[in-house]
């Protein structure tokens, strides 16, 4: 990606590689509530769903409260058709480097999760933590 990453984002240009959201609420609510309206789990009175690609797959828009669990889940996506369609569509071209983006269409994507707890004074996370630097990531390779 190239420019002013605030103008970007509210162009919508990051949704071809992150077309979701950073996370969502854990329980079976979550994904048993997609069909009756998830809606009702990810979001509360101070937020609506935004319709635009990208934005409109948040899956949570509330105010967290302690004893909420949540998913954090950054990740990055090479959808090669997405790609394909945005690049003919000439999307955001002032944004995204279609040339470089085509040398990672192979690629497919990574995700890094971690479950947190919200707690009184902030946050747990719960499991073994994962690595996610580079040198983190090379140590565990290399074992």
């Amino acid at each position: 990606m190239q420019g002013d990453i605030e103008e970007s984002v509210t162009a919508g240009a990051h949704a071809l590689f992150f077309p979701h959201g950073l996370g969502h609420m854990m329980g079976l609510d979550v994904h048993d509530m997609e069909g009756l309206s998830e809606d009702l789990v990810g979001y509360g009175d101070e937020a609506e769903r935004n319709p635009q690609f990208g934005r409109r797959s948040l899956r949570l828009a509330r105010a967290l409260k302690p004893g909420f669990v949540v998913t954090i889940e950054p990740g990055l996506y090479f959808i090669p058709d997405l790609i394909d369609q945005w690049r003919e569509e000439n999307r955001h071209p002032e944004f995204i480097d279609y040339a470089k983006v085509e040398s990672w269409k192979d690629f497919g994507g990574v995700r890094i999760e971690d479950d947190c707890l919200v707690t009184a004074d902030g946050h747990r996370v719960l499991g073994e933590p994962i690595p996610k630097t580079v040198a983190d990531v090379e140590k565990l390779s290399a074992t």
